[in-house]
C-alpha cells in the first residue's frame, strides 16, 4: 500500500479558504473572513487531517470537511427558520436570525480542531483551543458584551456535538445534526483506497449522495443514496444517535435507500 509523502504545512494550506452562502449576512461574512485569514486556525484543521487520515486512518477532518459541515449547519439552519423555528438567542438575547447564524458557523469552524491534539475527547480539546480562538475571529464582528453571548453559545455547540453532548440550544442541535451529515463516501475515500478496510470507512464509502430540502410534514428532509447496505451503520450508529438528543429529531425527516439494483461489492473478503 503506498502512502502519500508528507506535504510541508505551509504548502498544504497555501489554497485553503473555507466558502459558504452568507445571503447577506455582514456579520457571518466578517467572521469567515477572519477565519480564512487565520493561519492558526488554519494549521489545526491541517493537523487534525494528518492526526485523523493519515495517523489513525479514520475519515476525513481536513478543512474540507470543516466547510461541508459548514454549509450543512448553514442550510438546515435557514431551512428550520424558515418554519418558524426559533433560535435559542432569539428567544433568550433578543438577538436575531442571522446572530444564530453566526453561532452555527462558529461552532462549524471550530468544532473538531481539537483532533490537532488527540482524537479521544477531542471535543473538549476543541473548547480550549476554541476559547483563546474565539476573541479574535469575532473581534471585528460583535462588541461587548454580544462577543462573549455568541462565543459562549458557539463553545456549548462545539461541546453539544459529541456522542453524550446533550445540547440544550437549536443552534447546538443544528451543529451536532450537521456534523453527523458528512458522510457520503468523499470521507472515508483516503482510508478505503489504502485498504483500510472497517465499518467506519466501509460505511462511508456506500454513502453515494446526502440531499437536504424543505420538509412535508417536517421543517428538513434528508434523503441518503446508498450503493450498498453497508451505508445503514452511518444512518443507524451515526446519524440517528446524533439526532437523538439534539433537540431536532420532530423537525427533521430521514429516508435511506440503495440506488441499486444490485449492491456494489465493496470487499471480497473481510478478515480478523
Amino acid at each position: 500500500m503506498s502512502v502519500e509523502p508528507p506535504i510541508a504545512p505551509r504548502d498544504a494550506l497555501a489554497d485553503v479558504r473555507v466558502r459558504a452562502p452568507t445571503r447577506g449576512n455582514r456579520r457571518l461574512e466578517r467572521l469567515l473572513e477572519a477565519a480564512n485569514g487565520d493561519e492558526q486556525l488554519k494549521a489545526w484543521w491541517h493537523v487534525s487531517a494528518v492526526n485523523a487520515t493519515r495517523r489513525l486512518d479514520m475519515s476525513d477532518h481536513s478543512w474540507v470537511h470543516i466547510q461541508i459541515v459548514l454549509n450543512i449547519g448553514l442550510r438546515l439552519a435557514r431551512l428550520l427558520f424558515r418554519r418558524g423555528i426559533v433560535p435559542s438567542v432569539v428567544a433568550d438575547f433578543a438577538m436575531t436570525d442571522r446572530d444564530a447564524e453566526v453561532v452555527v458557523a462558529a461552532a462549524c469552524l471550530l468544532h473538531c480542531v481539537g483532533m490537532s491534539i488527540h482524537r479521544e475527547d477531542h471535543e473538549r480539546y476543541s473548547l480550549f483551543l476554541a476559547a483563546d480562538k474565539l476573541p479574535s475571529l469575532l473581534a471585528g464582528v460583535y462588541d461587548e458584551p454580544e462577543r462573549s453571548v455568541i462565543a459562549a453559545e458557539t463553545l456549548h455547540a462545539i461541546i453539544g456535538h459529541r456522542r453524550n453532548g446533550a445540547p440544550f440550544t437549536v443552534e447546538a442541535g443544528i451543529v451536532r445534526v450537521a456534523d453527523a451529515l458528512d458522510m457520503a463516501r468523499g470521507r472515508s475515500r483516503i482510508p478505503f483506497e489504502a485498504g483500510h478496510t472497517n465499518i467506519h470507512s466501509l460505511s462511508a464509502y456506500a454513502i453515494e449522495e446526502v440531499k437536504i430540502s424543505p420538509g412535508r410534514d417536517r421543517a428538513v428532509r434528508v434523503e441518503i443514496t446508498m450503493s450498498n447496505s453497508a451505508g445503514i451503520f452511518q444512518v443507524d450508529e451515526l446519524l440517528a444517535q446524533k439526532l437523538r438528543g439534539s433537540g431536532l429529531e420532530e423537525q427533521i425527516e430521514v429516508t435511506a435507500r440503495i440506488d441499486a439494483e444490485h449492491e456494489q461489492r465493496l470487499i471480497g473478503v473481510f478478515k480478523i
